[in-house]
């Protein structure tokens, strides 16, 4: 691979999604859909307070010599003294400038990142209380802050653009920019991946997390990468157009580095907020919508990433704490690692873990996380999700090999692994695994080909109990009720237990949340003979 070519490329930026740049049918931020409301049930004062973020944009083209690129304040709902406009022209902190003028694509990815004002929304962005946001021409920082490796001082960067269709050594001369960025700064870059199509870079880059739209009518592109066939995108979120898709996963990253730098996922707060740890909460939080489907060699949907943003999930899953392995084992080259003989137990079923995996020349290393799984309650099983992140590091042309197993200890047995040998994510879902101890071991590669003898990464996991939908009559009412965590499950209701009437979800909306509960209340006008809890990938 060719690393750092010239300057002289010839391409474009685009918007993702450009055809679809004027509609005014793009389909409405849920918060139902991506657990914010859930989320603020349950938290307080978690709006990205403290974070700075970037919103690099493209100009957008619609005046002849004008930079437009920047939001106006008052469209977004935004403190104008918290926003500062960067571009070739200068840097300025007020609004209207000479440097530049606004632009609706760049107002609309503000208003599902940070924004209040949300006309055509159901909510408000999903930080809207960051500490600033610089607004910055993408042509601009390319080349004079990702290139040159000057720091933008900003842990979260939106970028809703695309680079187009280029060669593919030009789509890894940029994936090596953004890597090499994203490594020396810790920048988590949340990229757009276009419409239609495969991948395009920016959101092809390693390092970053890369953004597919869900929903009816989306134009989103599907991966792999063209260059060789990684999985991406890593995460979807609601909207037909992967443009504002992407600020909610933005705005969600930077909400939980707030929560993790202020404590709520333990003491190690410079662990909490790792880039790398952020990426693996958010992807192992996502909810698996119906189609999703990997494989050992592809741990990620072609179509859908690691699934639907779920904010609440990822967070409860931070709020587990750090769980460190207690077990390190080594063996030959490419051996069988079974199970160790240990006792020791990870004392939380959905947390986190950032760790280093320390291979050699001679031996594989592996780091064993123990979990005993005794509570299935009616069901006798669990929702198992456990997804594995580390970086490309700094001035790298390949990875570090890192693959994530799972085994039954009672038997030795293989349960489900995730061994891609192109991806540094690797994600196990299982949505129906048994009661029992198992091992979780986090795999590194040894030999004389590797990239270093050390690596770190980040661990989040995740083994719920089936969730139970509890239904009992209140007076003449009928309260069904189940836990809110983990969400993606939603209560149907049928009028003939037999077959002979479809499940549905009529007449049981709205659903309330209190005290960590999904509740929703019928009218005995609208009884139906039988309810279920429903996850389209079950």
């Amino acid at each position: 691979m060719s690393r750092h070519s010239s300057k002289n490329h010839a391409y474009l930026l685009w918007f993702c999604g450009c055809l679809l740049l004027l509609s005014l049918s793009l389909q409405a931020q849920d918060d139902d859909q991506t657990g914010i409301k859930p989320f603020r049930a349950a938290t307080t004062n978690l709006y990205g307070t403290g974070i700075r973020v970037a919103q690099i944009e493209a100009d957008d083209g619609e005046a002849v010599g004008v930079q437009d690129f920047e939001d106006d304040p008052a469209k977004v709902g935004f403190p104008a003294a918290k926003m500062t406009y960067v571009s070739a022209a200068g840097s300025i902190n007020n609004y209207p400038n000479k440097i530049g003028t606004d632009s609706y694509h760049s107002e609309r990815v503000g208003q599902f990142f940070y924004g209040t004002v949300s006309p055509g929304q159901t909510a408000n962005g999903v930080a809207t209380n960051v500490a600033h946001v610089d607004v910055v021409d993408a042509m601009y920082f390319l080349w004079n802050k990702l290139v040159p490796l000057n720091p933008l001082n900003d842990p979260i960067m939106c970028q809703s653009y695309t680079f187009g269709t280029v060669p593919i050594n030009t789509q890894e001369a940029w994936d090596s920019y953004f890597d090499d960025y994203a490594a020396q700064f810790g920048v988590l870059f949340v990229s757009a991946i276009g419409a239609n199509g495969v991948t395009l870079p920016p959101g092809t880059a390693y390092n970053s997390i890369a953004v597919g739209a869900y929903g009816s009518g989306s134009s989103s592109a599907t991966g792999p990468t063209p260059d060789n066939g990684r999985c991406k995108p890593d995460i979807t979120a609601p909207d037909a157009n992967t443009s504002f898709s992407a600020p909610q996963v933005a705005g969600a990253a930077a909400v939980l580095l707030q929560a993790g730098l202020r404590g709520d996922g333990g003491p190690n707060t410079n662990a909490t907020a790792d880039l790398r740890t952020l990426k693996a909460l958010l992807l192992n939080g996502a909810v698996k919508p119906a189609g999703w489907t990997n494989s050992a060699r592809s741990p990620l949907d072609a179509h859908y990433g690691s699934g639907l943003l779920n904010l609440y999930n990822s967070y409860r899953q931070l709020a587990g704490g750090r769980q460190t392995n207690f077990v390190v084992t080594t063996v030959a080259i490419a051996a069988a690692h079974p199970p160790a003989n240990a006792t020791n137990t990870i004392g939380v079923l959905s947390g986190w873990d950032f760790n280093t995996n320390n291979s050699t020349a001679n031996a594989d290393a592996i780091n064993h996380y123990y979990f005993n799984l005794t509570n299935g309650l009616g069901r006798g099983c669990y929702l198992a999700s456990a997804t594995l992140v580390w970086n490309r590091q700094l001035g790298g042309d390949d990875i570090n090999h890192l693959r994530l197993y799972l085994y039954n200890t009672a038997n030795g047995n293989l349960v489900a692994c995730s061994t891609s040998a192109v991806d540094n994510v690797q994600h196990i879902w299982l949505p129906r695994l048994p009661a029992g101890r198992y091992d979780l071991q986090v795999w590194k590669a040894g030999g004389s080909d590797i990239v270093s003898t050390d690596e770190p990464y980040a661990l989040a996991f995740a083994f719920v109990p089936m969730p139970l939908l509890n239904i009992r009559c209140q007076g003449g009412s009928l309260s069904l009720s189940w836990p809110a965590y983990p969400s993606g499950f939603v209560p149907q209701a049928t009028g003939g237990l037999m077959g002979s009437s479809a499940w549905t979800t009529n007449n049981l909306l709205p659903i309330t949340y209190s005290n960590q509960l999904n509740s929703v209340t019928i009218s005995c006008t609208n009884l139906a003979q039988g309810y279920r809890l429903y996850c389209p990938d079950f």
